[in-house]
């Protein structure tokens, strides 16, 4: 099974571009996550942390 597999992916052309490109979208989201948890307000933050101890909504 391993070996079709194998055979059929070199016989694609251009197959190499795509672990770059799933390279890069994998990378490009993990950077919006960083940058979207750093700029973060801290208020926010801390309302995330207590939503498995809260049980009354915020009113």
């Amino acid at each position: 099974m391993l070996k079709f597999i194998k055979q059929h992916m070199s016989s694609i052309t251009d197959i190499e571009i795509f672990p770059l490109i799933s390279f890069l979208i994998f990378f490009s989201v993990f950077v919006g996550f960083i940058i979207y948890v750093i700029t973060m307000r801290k208020s926010t933050a801390e309302e995330c942390a207590n939503i498995p101890i809260n049980d009354e909504p915020n009113q």
